[in-house]
Formats: structure tokens, C-alpha cells, sequence
């Protein structure tokens, strides 16, 4: 087993937050702990919670890690075009993971790394917009709440099995008592996993909250 310092050494943040979000994507939140992380790491059990001290710290440094990878948009960009961009990207990191938003439940995300990439710069492009303070928090909580529970809503990395197990739960429904529902499974089915359905809410919610100009 490494020496103390040199397991610090190695079991840096970064790569903490790389092999917890492998045992989400490629075993599932139940397969997540210290030790399977300390097991990918090679170091031990301690190591990893020095560095994340309980659950809710290592989930935090999974998120963090994510956040840096939200892009920064230019300035200038239109507040329209600017908004979108953020909440896309955010919203195609988060359905990439869905095992870490499974585990982090309804806990706030108020790292850093968030706050700077995405909060602060939506905020900060609505006001000089023309929005008011609360009028920018509104419409930046509207959007990250849809953002958030479309991402949580089904798993996207399967669509062929989401479909396939609501398939069987709506084709048991009682025709009389939901008749929309068994009728429609056509056109029911495939809106459950269309990534323009959030897409589409999304410019929705830009559009409704667009600055006068």
C-alpha cells in the first residue's frame, strides 16, 4: 500500500471525481463507496475519505469536477443564444450521469466551479440585459429546475430500455379507465426519451423571459 503522502498524491481530487463517476456510469450508484473507489485507485479506504471525508463530500467533488467543463460562452453573445447554450450543456452533462444525480437527490450544487461557469454569468448576462436582480434568479431557477428534473426524469444513456419497460407498464393499464394512455402508446412512447422535448421547453422558457429590448 502506498505511504501516506505519496496515496495523497495519487488519489488527487480530479482523479477521485474521474474513477467515482466510472463506478456510476459503468456499474451504478448502488456499486459506489470507499472502498470500490479506494479498489480503482489502489490506495486505501482512509486515503479517499481524508480527501472527501463522507458521502456528500465526494459527490461534491463528481459535481465540481463536472461544472469545469461548462463552457464559457463569449461575450457579446446574444442573452437568447447564451442562455441556451449554458442549460445545453448543462443539461448534456447531467444526462450522462445519471447514477450521480440519483445519489445527490434534491442536495443544493453550490460549488465553485457552478457558481462561476454557469450562475454568475447567467445572472450576470441578464441584468445587463435588463432584467432586475430577482427577475434574473427566476428565470435562471425556472430553467435550471426544468433542466434538472428532465435530466433525472429517465435515463438517457438507455432509451431502448426506458421505452421497453414503460411499453409494458402502460400496455397493463385498463383501456376503459386510461384510454389515452393504452390507446396512444405510438406517440406516447417516443416523447419519453426525445431530447427536443427539453429543447423545445427550454426555448420556451427563454422566450417568456426574454428582456424587453
Amino acid at each position: 500500500m502506498p505511504r501516506r503522502s505519496d496515496a495523497l498524491d495519487h488519489a488527487t481530487p480530479g482523479a477521485i471525481a474521474v474513477a467515482a463517476l466510472r463506478i456510476l456510469d459503468e456499474e451504478g450508484p448502488q456499486r459506489l463507496s470507499f472502498r470500490t473507489l479506494a479498489d480503482r485507485l489502489d490506495v486505501s479506504h482512509a486515503t479517499v475519505q481524508r480527501r472527501c471525508v463522507d458521502l456528500a463530500g465526494l459527490l461534491d467533488l463528481c459535481t465540481e469536477h463536472l461544472a469545469a467543463q461548462l463552457p464559457e460562452v463569449p461575450a457579446g453573445t446574444d442573452w437568447a443564444e447564451a442562455t441556451e447554450q449554458r442549460f445545453r450543456a448543462l443539461y448534456r452533462l447531467l444526462t450522462a450521469h445519471p447514477g450521480l444525480l440519483v445519489l445527490r437527490g434534491g442536495r443544493p450544487w453550490l460549488g465553485r466551479q457552478l457558481l462561476a461557469r454557469l450562475v454568475e454569468p447567467a445572472l450576470a448576462d441578464s441584468v445587463a440585459a435588463g432584467m432586475t436582480v430577482t427577475g434574473a434568479i427566476t428565470a435562471y431557477r425556472r430553467m435550471y429546475l426544468l433542466t434538472l428534473g428532465s435530466a433525472a426524469f429517465v435515463d438517457h444513456r438507455d432509451p431502448a430500455g426506458v421505452t421497453s419497460a414503460s411499453r409494458a407498464a402502460l400496455a397493463a393499464l385498463d383501456p376503459e379507465e386510461f384510454p389515452v394512455l393504452s390507446g396512444g402508446l405510438a406517440d406516447v412512447l417516443p416523447a419519453l426519451t426525445d431530447h427536443e422535448v427539453y429543447y423545445g421547453a427550454l426555448r420556451q422558457l427563454i422566450e417568456a423571459a426574454r428582456p424587453a429590448t
